[in-house]
């Protein structure tokens, strides 16, 4: 099977949520973000965001988290269905990256995977170029974080 027949153009699948404790965001800032408002709740209620918020870059980490843990359950379920699910491989890039508002301590982000396209590489046979939308929402709907990125598939 290959993405194209599991997912029809424009099919959007939750793939997950992420909870931003203070913790979480304190964790990953002092690690890959040092900046204030991401590391001092004090600090970055004196900051233009008001209060302490996620990197970022944290919103995207999160996002591939939960896209490997549901791509990893949606492949046993393929298996356990007798069906050989789509071999991905790394990503060649992204684009269109938008952080569109903070994600505040203690707001859970819902991610999701919107497929866009699919074209079998000329150079590479056997080879697939998958496009796909990327997008988390707080519990209001509010798009927080967006990006496309290419997935290559072996077929």
């Amino acid at each position: 099977m290959i993405m194209a027949e599991r997912y029809a153009v424009g099919e959007k699948v939750e793939i997950g949520s992420y909870l931003f404790t203070p913790e979480r965001i304190v964790h990953f800032a002092e690690r890959f973000d040092p900046q204030p408002f991401h590391l001092d709740e004090d600090a970055a209620r004196q900051s233009l965001f008001g209060g302490l918020c996620a990197s970022g870059w944290h919103t995207c980490a999160a996002w591939m988290h939960t896209f490997v843990a549901y791509w990893e359950r949606e492949c046993l379920r393929l298996f356990s269905e007798g069906i050989e699910p789509p071999k991905l491989g790394p990503s060649p890039g992204f684009r269109t990256l938008q952080w569109i508002r903070p994600v505040f301590a203690g707001e859970e982000v819902t991610y999701t995977v919107t497929f866009l396209s699919s074209r079998a590489l000329a150079s590479r046979p056997g080879r697939r170029l998958n496009s796909i939308l990327c997008e988390g929402t707080i519990a209001d709907g509010t798009v927080v974080v967006r990006f496309e990125s290419t997935v290559i598939e072996f077929e």
